[in-house]
């Protein structure tokens, strides 16, 4: 069913959060008239921080005004007349807003589609049977945002608690005015005749003793109230101070998990939309009770009433303030990671972001965000609060940007967009230590201002590690460090720590992962393919998967160490094998038509047994990013005698001049792919189309 479809049936509250999506930045009515086209278009595939996208965004702005101005001349009769000129005027406007940055309109109707896909799932969600089975994460949601109502319960209550605390104090200052005046009457006494005195003191100091029992009753009564509303408050700061653990300590962390992972070739870490209203709506929360809290002070100063109630507050006082600071400085993230192989002199990107976007009024007075970069031993100093001194190792170009603020879709980030490293000091290597496995991380730093100037915090946040490299002959083995990185970081770790030997099926995990994502391939590596890589690691012959499950793998093994009677470590041929098919052989390996993880003794096994010219495609073990052709034939020097034969690998540079798929049309003696299929069967549709020849 249609997203607008089911936006229009929302209620209450996510009705409410549905339509204040919608304002002059993008009508409500273009949305209902142009739902379906709006919802058929591929926002989703226009990366807003390529400003090389513009021109996709700007034809998808000029398509949504065509398509207005035709639904506006197809309305007829006296109601279509004041809805064409209506829809004119939208086509009108949104040129106007948007022709100078169509990324601004894509950026606002994804985020409109995104909130709307989301309430329509939480309203699904609820409106459920109550003994249907929720999965994990849509419990976990439920969990947050019942947490967040029982926390707007418990605010509105104090809320109301203090207003009537301040009526009763107010009732009270009054009351304690009126006794000091009956006090002055009773003075002015003095100077009258002893029969005026007489007559009217006795009235006076009855009045003046029911006032003062009513003031010591009161003032026990506010005490009370007061003590009652800081419990109370204490009891919202700690459900506050859980809520903000499992949102920042579970909910980001795990983004962040994610987020490194894609680095690897995961999926991607998912959008920040929900994170943000949640961090908002904390955001919202804490500095409501901040307030009160202050307001609660303000009374106290205003009429001092000695208890525990001074200290009380100052306590709270603290505490409101810690949890903020928390969730400002855990908040201040990299959306967008600069690439973890970095190349000097080569412009490279990211992106920060401030989760709790507008709403302390951090963009009232624009941060300006600093990105530096440093050593592994420097983001120890720093996590640590040693003084680092400014230190850097190195120079970034164009490393200043002011963060902006969205008003369409609430967001407050900086986009770096045209950073260079100019240089890189190194720091003294240990061991055998190479130069690709040194790690940097480059630092963001602001300085946020919340509330007016009240509260200023420092903010620091670390990329993901980062290895640079000068020369492109570095990148496999500064990859390596990478992935190693990636896959087997702990959460919480002293910068940049990771095991040094991994079991086996861990490894496996990760190297799939990269793989699917280099060959940009569904089909990963099988079972029987990590079989043969773990024989080629270990230097095994067995064909037991379960020999290695409890095998580790050490990452001198991995890329430190090279083969035996090799000149190359076992991830240099693994990531030649990845680039050969990522550039050249694709499409075969999707087809299955490679087998490629097979050693020679392997193929020649498979291929006795089949016919003549039965052949199969292998990974060269000899060569980096190779692949050979083994097949069997007849042996010319001994007749009725088969043997199988392997060519020479080809490699990329022999694909460049003619294709894998040519190549195998150019070998007659070619006939059946492993195991029985016609090759022409296989490999015709790649096959180069002959050229014409001329009628003369």
């Amino acid at each position: 069913m249609a997203v607008w479809i089911q936006a229009q049936q929302l209620q209450g509250d996510a009705l409410h959060q549905m339509q204040s999506l919608y304002g002059q930045h993008f009508p409500i009515e273009v949305r209902h008239y142009l739902s379906q086209w709006i919802e058929g278009q591929p926002w989703d595939g226009i990366d807003l921080e390529n400003p090389q996208e513009e021109i996709k965004a700007k034809r998808l702005l000029d398509s949504l005004i065509q398509e207005l101005q035709k639904k506006a001349e197809h309305q007829v009769g006296e109601d279509g007349f004041l809805l064409k000129i209506k829809l004119g005027h939208y086509a009108s406007q949104l040129k106007s807003t948007y022709d100078r940055c169509p990324l601004e309109l894509v950026r606002c109707i994804k985020h409109i589609l995104y909130t709307e896909q989301r309430l329509v799932r939480e309203a699904t969600n609820s409106s459920s049977p109550v003994g249907s089975l929720m999965d994990s994460m849509s419990q976990k949601y439920h969990q947050i945002n019942q947490a967040f109502e029982e926390l707007r319960i418990l605010t509105q209550d104090t809320e109301n608690d203090l207003r009537k605390l301040q009526h009763n104090q107010e009732y009270f200052i009054i009351q304690y005015q009126e006794s000091l005046r009956i006090q002055a009457q009773l003075s002015s006494l003095a100077t009258l005749p002893p029969a005026d005195r007489q007559l009217r003191e006795p009235s006076l100091l009855s009045k003046r003793a029911t006032v003062e029992a009513w003031l010591t009753r009161e003032a026990n009564t506010l005490q009370k109230y007061r003590l009652g509303l800081a419990e109370k408050h204490q009891k919202t700061l700690a459900l506050l101070r859980k809520q903000q653990t499992v949102i920042l300590d579970d909910e980001l962390i795990q983004w962040k998990r994610r987020q490194q992972l894609a680095g690897n070739g995961g999926p991607p870490e998912g959008g920040l939309d929900i994170l943000q209203s949640w961090c908002e709506k904390l955001a919202e929360t804490i500095w409501q009770n901040r307030q009160q809290i202050r307001r609660a002070e303000h009374l106290r100063q205003q009429l001092p009433i000695p208890g525990p109630i001074e200290e009380l507050l100052t306590e709270l006082n603290s505490t409101i303030t810690d949890i903020i600071s928390a969730l400002v400085t855990s908040t201040f993230i990299i959306e967008k990671q600069p690439p973890q192989v970095l190349k000097t002199q080569t412009k490279f990107a990211a992106t920060v972001r401030l989760l709790v976007g507008g709403k302390l009024n951090v963009h009232m007075n624009p941060p300006q965000v600093k990105a530096t970069i440093i050593s592994e031993q420097q983001a120890k100093a720093l996590l640590k609060n040693e003084n680092t001194r400014n230190d850097s190792s190195g120079e970034i170009l164009n490393n200043n940007c002011v963060m902006e603020y969205h008003q369409t879709t609430g967001t407050l980030s900086a986009h770096f967009r045209n950073m260079s490293l100019k240089r890189i000091r190194r720091s003294d290597r240990r061991g055998a230590e190479s130069v690709t496995e040194e790690k940097f991380t480059i630092l963001f730093e602001s300085q946020f201002s919340v509330g007016g100037n009240e509260l200023v915090f420092q903010v620091k946040t670390l990329s993901l590690p980062v290895v640079v490299i000068v020369h492109g002959s570095q990148d496999n083995n500064a990859t390596a460090t990478v992935l190693w990185d990636n896959a087997f970081a702990e959460p919480g770790r002293v910068p940049f720590i990771v095991p040094d030997k991994v079991l086996w099926p861990q490894l496996c995990e990760a190297l799939n992962m990269k793989y699917k994502a280099e060959v940009q391939s569904n089909r990963g590596l099988s079972e029987e393919n990590l079989v043969f890589l773990a024989q080629k690691a270990f230097s095994s012959s067995s064909v037991n998967p379960e020999d290695y499950r409890n095998m580790t793998m050490t990452w001198s093994q991995f890329n430190r160490e090279s083969l035996p009677g090799r000149n190359f470590t076992f991830w240099q041929w693994f990531d030649g094998v990845m680039e050969l098919t990522k550039k050249h052989l694709k499409p075969h390996w999707n087809d299955g038509a490679i087998l490629g993880f097979v050693n020679k003794q392997q193929a020649q096994d498979m291929l006795m047994s089949k016919p003549n010219g039965t052949f199969l495609l292998r990974f060269s073990d000899s060569e980096i990013g190779g692949i050979t052709i083994a097949w069997v034939a007849e042996n010319p020097n001994k007749a009725g005698e088969r043997m199988v034969w392997n060519l020479m690998p080809y490699t990329t540079k022999d694909f460049s001049i003619r294709s894998l798929a040519d190549r195998i049309s150019d070998l007659n003696h070619l006939l059946f792919l492993y195991p029985d299929r016609p090759k022409d069967e296989v490999f015709s549709k790649y096959y180069t189309p002959p050229l014409c020849k001329l009628d003369l």
